[in-house]
């Protein structure tokens, strides 16, 4: 990893959530976050990690706040520092037919299967539960929960390199650069040849969009899930 930026380095999350649970007695405490839900294409997309008592490692922050190279790099050192981490995705398919409430709670059950460890408490990003469970809830976990953070890096890479993949097969809309978030070349493409398989076809920019022509609806398994061995 290169230095860290000077805008960073006072941003460091602590352990205190997971050393409040550890005293009590829990093995196994895992910190959750998402990404994807506010796309308009692509999946929504959960990871779940827990980290080791004794061991640490450096630069880890909030997803948002890293660059794309420096979360890359981040990946594979959280992968082989981790006790157990899993991701799961709902499908862009799943996110229409169940909502985006149900689809991120099916997610979050995928990542939380793929650690292969029996949790005992969950330390969740933001306000809503959608774990279920022995759960913490952080406003702004990521940012202040090293577990959360971590979760955020695998979460965030994990899905942009499903969006880059896409983008080869959909150049049309940009998603190496959007990930699938609305921006005006997005729009652009969506209002110039409509909609594509694997955008979500229930929101209501699809109101005002062309007939692409494209079999809106596929047979979809939903994606791979990820798991280490624990």
């Amino acid at each position: 990893m290169p230095k860290l930026r000077k805008a960073l380095k006072a941003s460091s999350p602590s352990i205190h959530f997971e050393k409040q649970y550890w005293s009590e007695g829990k093995q196994w405490v895992a910190g959750v976050d998402e990404v994807g839900r506010g796309s308009w294409a692509g999946p929504l997309t959960v990871a779940a990690v827990v980290i080791p008592r004794d061991r640490r490692i450096y630069k880890v922050r909030d997803s948002k706040m890293l660059k794309e190279p420096e979360r890359e790099l981040l990946y594979d050192r959280i992968i082989d520092w981790v006790d157990a981490w899993g991701v799961g995705h709902a499908s862009e398919v799943e996110c229409d037919e169940l909502g985006m409430s149900a689809a991120q709670k099916l997610a979050a059950r995928r990542a939380l299967d793929a650690t292969g460890v029996d949790l005992d408490h969950v330390l969740i990003d933001g306000n809503w539960d959608f774990v279920g469970g022995s759960i913490t809830k952080i406003v702004k976990g990521d940012a202040k929960c090293l577990s959360i953070a971590a979760a955020s890096v695998l979460a965030k890479v994990t899905r942009d390199r499903l969006m880059r993949a896409m983008a080869e097969q959909y150049p049309t809309y940009f998603f190496q650069d959007n990930k699938g978030y609305p921006c005006p070349r997005h729009r652009a493409a969506l209002a110039q040849v409509g909609a594509s398989v694997v955008h979500r076809h229930s929101w209501s920019f699809m109101d005002a969009l062309p007939d692409s022509g494209i079999e809106l609806r596929r047979n979809q398994q939903h994606l791979f899930n990820e798991r280490a061995p624990v």
